[in-house]
Formats: C-alpha cells, structure tokens, sequence
C-alpha cells in the first residue's frame, strides 16, 4: 500500500511541475510580446517615458560610456558605501545614493579602460573593430548590479528587460562583478541567453557549475582552492584556536564551512564563528568585536571583502583591540581601503593570500596621465580628483551626493595624479585587463576563422557580417571557451572545463614600510598546481608580526614528559597536562599518548627522552667482581699447597694413615671447586651459561664424593681391626674409588639430561622496574638445577650422618670429626643460601652462589688443617706409635 501511495504522489508532483514550467513559458511568451510591443513605440517615438516595464534609472553618474562597433560591458564597485534609509512603506523609497570613492576600485576600472584603448591601438588585434565600453557603478548594492545588467542588456535608460532599444552598438558581453554575490545575480540574467560574462574577482566556488552558469567565466581561481589554501596556512604556522568571520553571503558562507572542515579534520578547533551582516549598515561589529575581544583565539581568518569588513575595523579600532593576528581573504588582503594608518595597530601582521598578479606595461602612466579636462564624461574621475586632491571642481555636485570629506576649497586645475598614486595595485587590475583581453581575442578567433576548418556544423564559420547583431554574443561566447594566448608578460591565459584558470596566489604580509605606512609584502605563494605537500612554499624569515610570533592554542602546550587529557564538554584542543606514567615518556609537545620505552631503554628524569638501560652482570671492572675473583685465586691455591705438602711428606705415618691417594684427589677437586667460581664471574655468554652450573656441580660432586669415600673408609678401617670380621677385604681402595665413581657418574646422568632438555642459557632480565638490564644466565630448567643442587645435599648429607656416628672412634688421628665439622658448615652454607638467592637479584645473585662456592669449599678445607699443622708444626708427633696408639673408652687428640 505505502510503495502505489508512494509512487502517485511522485506523479502528481512530476505534474505539478510541469505545470509550473508550463505556466512559466507561457507568462514569458506573452511578456516578451508586451515589452516587444512598449519598446517598439518608444522607440518609434522617441520617447523614455516611465510607461511599460522597466526598472527606475539612476543618476547619470553611475554610468560611463563610449560608442565602439562592439560593446562590452563593465561593473564596478567605484564607491564601497551606500546611505541606509530607513522604508515606513507609507512612501515611495527614495533613490539608492552612494558614498566613500574608492580609489583602488577606480584604478581597476581604469585597467578595464586602458585594456580597450590598447587594443583598439593594436594594428595586429581587431584591425578593422572599434570596441566601446558600458561602464556601471554597482556600489556594492545588489540592486545597482540588477539594474545596471538590464541597463547594458537593453542599451539605454531606462533598461527594457529582455529587450535592446540601443543603437550605439552590439554588447559582445560583460565583464564583472566583483562580488561573488552580484556575479551570481548577474549570471542567472545574463545565462538566459548565453551572453558572455567575465568576471575578474569573484572567486565563489558556485559559478563553476555549468549547468547554473552556462556563459560565466573567470580570470580568477575558485576559493575551492583559497579555501584549502587558507586551511593549510592556518595550520603551517601551528594554530589550533581559530576564530573564523564571515560575510552573509554566497562568498562566505559555503568558504567559512570548507575553511572549518578542513581546520577541524586537521585536529584544530574552532573557537568562534561569527557573520558579518551586509543587510545591517554597521554590518553587526558591536557583537562581532565583543565577541572576538572575549575569545582567547589569537588568529581571526575572515572571508569577506573590504567593504562588509571595514565597519568590523573600525568598531575594533574604536574599542583598541589589538594583539589578534588577521588571516585575509584574497577579496581584502590588498585592500588600500583598509591600508591606513588608523587601522595600523589593529591589521599589523595580517597574513593571507593574494591574486597573483602580472604586469601591465604603461598602465602606471596611464593612470598618471588622467585629468578631468581631459575626460570631461568621466564623472568617477572629478570624484577621484576631489577625494584625492580634497578640493571642489566647480559646477560640480559629486560632494553632495554623498562623499564623506566637506571642503570648501576649489580645484586649480593643475594637480598631478603622479604626486599622489603611488601605490597601484596590479592584482584585480590585471585580472580586468585580462578579461579585456579575453574577450578581444575571442572576437579575433572569430574573425579569423577559415571556411572549411572552423567550429561549427561541417566545419563552416560564422564572420560577424554573417550574422545577426543580436546572435553576435552567442558566437563570441563559443569562442571564449577556447580561448588560449599569453599577455605581454608571458602570462598564459586558458580556461579549464568549469571556465576556471589556474589556481595560483601569493602569501602577502601587511608590514611598516620606511615611510611609516602598511604595505602588503609577498613572503610566499600557493600553486595548486603543485605536488601534494608542495603546494605552499614560505619565507617565513620576511614575516613581520604585530608583536612576537603569534601563538592561538586553547590550552598551553603541554610540556614534553607529559599528554593531553581531554576536559569533558570542552573541544579536543582545550586540555589538560598530566605527567606520563613511569616507565613512559612523551618526547614531543602536545603529546596525546605517552609512548613506553623499548625493553633496552628507560626514561629520564623529565620523562621526555628514553636512555640507554646499564647491563647489569658481575664483572671483573668492578669492586665485588674483582674481589671475589682475588679471593678465588688465594682460595685455590691452598688446596695446591696442602697437595704440595702431602706430596713432600707422603711417607710420613699421619700422611699414610688417611689415604693419601684419596687425600690427593680430594684437594685436586677442591682446586676446581675454588675455580669453577670463575665461571659465574664476567659477561654471561651462552658457553659459559651452559658451562658454570655443570663445572660447579661436578667439581662439588667429585668433592664430596671423595669426603663420603674417606667417611666410609675410616668406618671400615676401625671395624676392620676386630677380631673376626669380614670387613677386612673391604680395606683396599677398589671401594672409596667405586663410590666416587658412582656418585659422579649420578651426577653426570643429571647434566646430561639437563644440558639436553633444557640447557641454560643467557637472558635480559626487562622486568624489573629499575634502570638497569639484569643479564643473567636461565638456568633454564629451574627443576634440574635444583636436582643437582639437592643431590649435592644429599652426598653431603650423607657424609656428615656417618661421620657424626664414627666421630668418637678412638683412632689417634680419626678424620670424622673432622668431616663432620665441615659437612654440617657445608650443609650450612648452602641452606643459607637458599633464601639469601632468592631475595637478591641480578649480580648479588651470582655473588650470593660465588660465597656460597667458596664458603662450602673452605669447609671441606678444614679436614686438612689438623694434619698440616702437625706435619709442618708438630713434627715429634707424625711417628707411628702415635698413629697406632689407641685408646678405647675415649678419643685423643694429638
């Protein structure tokens, strides 16, 4: 039911509308015979009577004019202010009256007028064409560009819409307006019929859309590029608080959302957006100044022209606010009407983007060459000479019509332009005098064309003799679009298929020139044309601020070492700063995430800059590795003298008595036990990782091994000597050696294994929180080692539980109590170190074992003491009676 009701109410409105466009042709059709009608009879009698449809005529000095055999018209904007009067609708409105004479607008109409006047001077270009000139001041009124289109359209006064009643020539087409406004306006009445119009400043990105604007051209870019140009300006310099302004009209309202967009996906914020209100006489700059006074935004881009924006100026000169940075539109940012010297304080600084302009040899003489006598018609030049000269040309009313500056003194004829146009401004004029150019080279093309090579059906030609005066425009207009020549500063003039030329500004900077006054400084450009990345190239060194370098931030820049926290209900450039976590640092301002630093690094005090961690390992450059490796030398070579000393006096009887020969092999491995703590002391490689635990497991395993086999030898030996035992044929050595085989041999079975499955291996220990890389050996299977290390226990335990129980045998010289003195210091140190390893960490760790290494094998030492000291001190007791000597019921001690 919903798609039917859907799809007839989608009829009944394709029907409506054509009813619409039906009633529209039909109104139009009887129109056109109505005015057809009024203008034939005007015409017929010479009479310019109000009768008929028509818009009221001005004063006379709005228009300018001269006869050519081709006419081409012009809009100005010669004066920027109108007279506001306040409608009560109980009357007729009075008449439009226009007020403050631009001099730089006039020095482009001039531009329009010098262009014709060479071309017509030009025996190579429209040799046998005069062109002429309409010339009309719009006064930045809507209204005035309405009526002076019509005004050229119909060619006389009073206009006849849709109608020409003139004879003093053809209109070829149109070159204006200024304002993207009045183009517009323009352009919708002069599409209707296709006639050609150029306008030189007027930079909306909607007059590129053909199908809207059929016949519109430009000799100036779209702000499709301004627009971007002027995004990418704002963040260059790193502004991320903006305040955006912007003219009520098809100039600034479609800019002023592009410029946002572009600033806001580029991780800016906008601070305000205000519009300047052109249909209020003091465009609403109370508000607007107030505003801009309370932001804390130290950059204000505007979108506007001179005019809308010069009673913002003025407001803001009133009130003194300065400090702001001004970022300009193409439309003012060469404004000499804003370039005075009361707004110094206010617009110093201002950047923004400019026509890029060209050169036009002559036109400064010309300029310097006009005179009102010489120009007696050229009402705008006698207001240009009393506004420049302050001076009243007699017979003449300008001054009463509105201009601001009261004077009672006359003009004496003799000033001189020279004296006083010094700045002249070849941006907006050479985009009018393009325009010229354009159109004269079209009508040239035309001319030119050959029979057989030219555009239309079968390559036929249409010469302006062939053709209808009023059809005229529409073969000039096909021409303009092909348009393609260079002016005489090698300038290249083409259109692109929206009828835009290429895209390229200069970067100007309003700075104090020697004389004390504003002038507009080039300190960079924007080419479109260019590589994305490319396209702006800046001297910021020619940049001159108002005060310091600008800064426009919502918040201050959070110092490096911290990040951005966003303040909820605020946009994303006002923040917070807080301090990045330990452990990670923020190495740029504005930081909006702290980074962690690789596992090799740690952050600095300031948390700002991550430094190289210090590799932790015991080593021989420093005091505990260097101590405890003198201490392992000393260490060992106690083992080597006692060995020595036992080799000396291996006949004596205390020798003898204590198997020497598993004596000798005890100290040999309590040598590698002293030296196997060399092996945890120096850089961890892999070969020693996988090294140092096996050596010290088997140096210690032979070691005690040998201790159990002297324990179990002394038992065996003192049972021995009883009457009647068997253990007699146990007395030989073949049973010390198998037990020191047999435990060595467990103990190589649990290296093996070890080194097979899981060996050790060296390893960067990042965990920790501290500044310092622990490079230690993994012991890789932390079961295995302390398997070994258990099965070390074990031997020594075993060896201290039997010679505990044969300490009190009654040998003279009986080694088990003294095995059982070292076993339990032994036993000792390593339960000791159990916890002492697990609370230290890194190289305290390895020395914690390399004490314990040596603190256990000083234990076994002790076994020896006794024997050395009775050998090399006590020699009257190493003799056999005593070592036979026996006493039961207690033990001796010799």
């Amino acid at each position: 039911m919903t798609y039917y009701l859907t799809f007839n109410l989608l009829d009944l409105n394709v029907a409506l509308r054509h009813m619409q466009w039906l009633y529209k042709i039909t109104s139009l059709l009887l129109r056109e015979v109505w005015l057809l009608y009024i203008c034939a009879v005007q015409v017929s009698e010479g009479v310019t009577s109000t009768a008929g449809c028509h818009i009221p005529g001005g004063n006379i000095s709005w228009y300018l004019g001269q006869f050519g055999d081709l006419i081409i018209g012009g809009t100005f904007s010669i004066h920027v202010k109108r007279i506001y009067s306040e409608n009560h609708f109980r009357s007729k409105p009075e008449d439009l009256k226009c007020q403050q004479f631009d001099v730089e607008s006039y020095q482009i109409m001039q531009a329009f007028i010098f262009a014709l006047e060479e071309i017509n001077k030009n025996p190579d270009l429209l040799p046998n064409i005069t062109l002429g000139f309409q010339i009309y001041d719009t006064c930045t009124v809507l209204r005035r560009a309405a009526e002076g289109t019509l005004w050229m359209l119909s060619g006389r006064e009073p206009s006849v819409p849709n109608y020409r009643c003139g004879e003093e020539g053809t209109l070829a087409g149109i070159v204006g307006d200024a304002a993207s406004t009045r183009s517009i306006f323009m352009a919708q009445m002069l599409g209707l019929h296709r006639y050609p119009q150029i306008s030189y400043i007027s930079t909306s990105p909607l007059l590129s859309n053909r199908n809207l604007f059929p016949s519109f051209f430009r000799t100036v870019p779209s702000d499709t590029f301004q627009y971007r140009g002027l995004a990418e300006l704002v963040l260059y310099f790193g502004w991320t608080w903006v305040g955006l302004l912007a003219v009520d009209n098809d100039y600034g309202q479609p800019g002023i959302q592009i410029v946002k967009q572009k600033i806001v996906q580029a991780g800016a914020c906008v601070a305000f957006i205000e519009n300047i209100m052109t249909g209020q006489p003091n465009r609403g700059a109370p508000h607007i100044v107030n505003v801009i006074k309370e932001s804390s935004a130290k950059v204000v881009l505007v979108l506007s022209s001179d005019s809308d924006f010069m009673p913002v100026v003025e407001e803001l000169a009133k009130q003194n606010v300065t400090g702001k940075i001004w970022i300009a539109s193409e439309s003012w940012s060469t404004s000499s009407f804003l370039n005075k010297e009361k707004f110094q304080s206010v617009l110093m600084g201002t950047i923004g983007f400019a026509i890029h302009g060209g050169q036009m040899p002559g036109f400064v003489e010309h300029l310097n060459s006009l005179h009102p006598l010489k120009s007696p018609r050229d009402h705008f030049l006698l207001a240009l000479w009393e506004e420049t000269f302050s001076c009243k040309w007699t017979n003449h009313h300008t001054r009463a019509d509105g201009m601001l500056n009261e004077t009672i003194n006359e003009c004496i004829r003799d000033e001189k332009l020279e004296l006083v146009m010094t700045n002249v401004d070849l941006r907006i004029t050479f985009n009018v005098y393009t325009a010229v150019y354009v159109f004269a080279w079209a009508i040239h093309n035309l001319l030119q064309c050959e029979p057989g090579k030219g555009p239309f059906l079968q390559s036929t030609c249409a010469p302006i003799s062939s053709v209808r005066p009023s059809q005229i425009f529409l073969q000039i207009l096909h021409y303009i679009k092909t348009v393609d020549f260079e002016t005489k500063d090698n300038t290249h003039i083409f259109f692109d298929d929206k009828r835009d030329p290429p895209a390229l500004y200069d970067i100007v900077n309003w700075q104090l020139s020697s004389t004390g006054s504003m002038v507009q400084k080039t300190v960079g450009s924007y080419d479109s044309s260019s590589m994305e990345g490319n396209q702006m190239k800046m001297n910021t060194t020619a940049i001159i601020w108002s005060n310091e370098t600008p800064q426009s931030k919502c918040s201050p820049s959070c110092p490096l070492g911290s990040r951005k926290a966003t303040i909820p209900g605020k946009p994303t450039c006002c923040f917070d700063c807080v301090q990045c976590p330990i452990g990670e640092i923020a190495n740029e301002t504005d930081a909006v995430e702290c980074q962690k630093c690789s596992w090799d690094t740690w952050p600095n005090t300031q948390q700002d800059m991550c430094l190289r961690r210090t590799i932790e390992f015991l080593s021989y450059d420093e005091a505990m590795g260097i101590s405890l490796a003198a201490l392992s030398i000393v260490s060992s070579v106690f083992p080597i003298g006692v060995l020595g000393i036992f080799i000396r006096y291996n006949t004596t009887p205390i020798v003898r008595a204590n198997n020497w020969s598993l004596s000798c092999l005890l100290l040999i491995a309590l040598f590698f036990c002293f030296l196997s703590s060399f092996a945890f002391i120096g850089y961890p490689d892999p070969e020693k990782c996988l090294f140092r635990q096996v050596a010290f497991g088997l140096a210690f395993t032979l070691c005690i091994s040998c201790v159990l086999a002297k324990t179990i030898t002394v038992v065996i030996a003192f049972k021995a000597t009883k009457p009647g035992t068997r253990l007699r044929r146990w007395t030989g050595g073949k049973v010390s050696y198998s037990v020191i085989v047999i435990c060595v041999l467990i103990q190589i079975s649990v290296c093996v294994t070890w080194l097979f499955h899981s060996p050790p291996f060296p390893e960067y220990d990042t965990k920790n929180p501290s500044r310092v890389i622990i490079l230690n050996c993994n012991e890789g299977s932390p079961f295995a080692f302390w398997v070994m290390l258990g099965y070390l226990g074990l031997l020594a335990t075993v060896s201290f539980i039997v010679a505990f129980l044969a300490r009190r045998l009654p040998d003279s010289f009986n080694e088990a109590k003294y095995i059982t003195f070292s076993m339990l210091a032994f036993l000792c140190v390593w339960i000791s170190f159990i916890p002492a390893t697990l609370s230290s960490r890194g190289k305290y760790t390895v020395a914690t074992e390399i004490f314990a290494i040596l603190s256990s094998s000083w234990a076994v030492v002790c076994i020896f003491l006794p024997k050395c000291f009775i050998i090399l001190f006590r020699p009257h007791l190493n003799v056999r009676k005593n070592v036979m000597r026996k006493e039961f019921g207690q033990g001796r001690t010799s």
